[in-house]
């Protein structure tokens, strides 16, 4: 029975006698190191290539290469053998000529219709055959549909890669099995309402920010979060995870603690540079990792500048642009939840910005616009929480003392006129001038009366200051 030719692999048998006679003339022209010898002149590995002499093949080989016999395929070798098949052959010189029997080797050939294969070679010199390598018996294995999915896969981690590197959207690769570990640690204590324990113990979020592992982030964290590189994120990460970023991260660990591994919620970050930073954060424990964390992606998208423009549309609400005091509408809701309130003593303080209007009709609604930002500043210096100063028209401001007495509301009267004072010689021109009433309710009074009567005495006083200003250009004009 012919077991080479009944065996299931392919097989080739070879006469290597030439390669031998060539290992010989080049190890007596000094060759010590095969590999560097021979890649120093790649023509001494295609001499040796050609050196080779097919003696027989198999069956399974003839079915492989898609030959109709071993004729067909010793005369076409050279397309079996293509591409690469020089590096190939090198690493097998380097093993046969370092004192093995036995060499192995991969390679990519062809079949007859010109098909690739990925092949696997194991070659044996026979026994009895060492001095002459004259019978060389190779193993052709076929192994592309392993090496295809090696590629694949090779691919998929490269494309994967690629995604996570040039993602838009900050990703952070953790591992939370520390933190998994701090948890259980208090469960097993006993500890069933993880809520309260954290309201009690407020320096365990410290403690499990702490325990965060960054292995990893992509191009565009390192962006957001002004980082030069990853060494210097991560030796910088308390500046990160700080301040704002603990109660999002509390709420975080209290879903771990009730088994919930994908979490989404906004979060607030800091960039090294001390930008505060808002962010939708994607939490989820990676599939295989359910039972220890140990790899965790976490998706940060940017939303900084809608929470900033939120904010600014807010602001609008209830400011004043132009004077940065509270508008009329958050004076009437606050003097509603005063009124609401009724546990204090409340005074109000009304004033009216003097010459504002003949301003506007001499030198334009510019100079106007200065002066009554000028009024803003001073109320602003001059008020205080939870004290509230506010324009409520045109010339109008009006100022809320929710707890303070007369006593302290003819001192924040005396103030505001020091302020202008002040303002008045930092500014040249027109002078800042107010007329102010102050009123502080009475028993039983709603807070809207205490207003008119504090607006009544405003009124009083701006009446004087009209009249003290028309006597003063008569003496002026006699």
């Amino acid at each position: 029975m012919d077991l080479f030719a009944l065996a299931p692999i392919p097989l080739w048998l070879e006469d290597w006698s030439g390669i031998r006679r060539l290992v010989d003339q080049w190890r007596a022209e000094g060759m010590d190191d095969p590999r560097a010898f021979l890649s120093a002149d790649l023509t001494r590995v295609r001499a040796s290539a050609q050196a080779i002499r097919i003696i027989d093949v198999n069956p399974a080989t003839l079915r492989l290469f898609e030959a109709r016999d071993t004729a067909e395929l010793v005369n076409r070798l050279g397309e079996v053998f293509q591409g690469a098949m020089l590096e190939n052959h090198l690493e097998e010189i380097v093993q046969i000529a370092s004192g093995s029997p036995e060499f192995t080797s991969s390679a990519v050939n062809h079949t007859l219709s010109g098909r690739p294969l990925d092949i696997q070679l194991k070659g044996r010199i026979l026994p009895g055959h060492e001095d002459t390598w004259d019978r060389v018996l190779v193993a052709t294995e076929d192994v592309s549909e392993r090496e295809s999915a090696r590629r694949q896969l090779a691919e998929s981690e490269v494309y994967a890669k690629a995604l996570f590197e040039n993602s838009p959207v900050s990703l952070w690769v953790e591992d939370f099995s520390a933190i998994r570990e701090l948890l259980e640690d208090v469960r097993a204590t006993g500890v069933s309402d993880f809520r309260t324990f954290l309201e009690v113990h407020p320096d365990f979020v410290t403690r499990c920010a702490s325990e965060i592992r960054v292995l990893s982030v992509n191009r565009q964290t390192l962006q957001l979060f002004r980082a030069p590189d990853l060494d210097t994120l991560l030796s910088r990460l308390g500046d990160v995870f700080r301040d704002r970023m603990l109660h999002p991260f509390q709420e975080q660990l209290i879903d771990l603690w009730n088994g919930k591994l994908f979490q989404s919620r906004e979060v607030v970050n800091y960039s090294l540079e001390g930008e505060e930073m808002h962010f939708v954060l994607q939490f989820d424990v990676l599939p295989g990792h359910e039972r220890d964390w140990s790899l965790v992606q976490i998706a940060l998208t940017d939303i900084t500048a809608r929470k900033k423009a939120e904010a600014y549309l807010e602001y609008l609400g209830k400011h004043d642009v132009l004077t940065k005091l509270y508008n009329r509408s958050f004076f009437n809701d606050e003097m509603n939840r005063i009124e609401r309130r009724r546990t204090e003593t409340v005074s109000v303080l009304v004033a009216d910005l003097n010459g504002l209007k003949a301003l506007n009709d001499q030198l334009g609604h510019a100079a106007g616009d200065t002066l009554l930002r000028r009024a803003g500043e001073v109320f602003t210096e001059a008020v205080s929480r939870p004290w509230t100063a506010a324009r409520i028209g045109g010339d109008e401001f009006a100022v809320l003392m929710p707890g303070a007495g007369a006593a302290e509301a003819e001192m924040l009267m005396a103030s505001i006129e020091e302020l202008c004072e002040i303002n008045n010689q930092f500014y040249p021109g027109e002078a800042l001038s107010l007329s102010m009433g102050v009123a502080t309710m009475r028993a039983g009074e709603r807070l809207e009366e205490v207003a008119r009567r504090a607006d009544l005495l405003m009124y009083q006083v701006k009446r004087r200051f009209y009249e003290r200003t028309h006597q003063d250009r008569r003496g002026a004009m006699s």
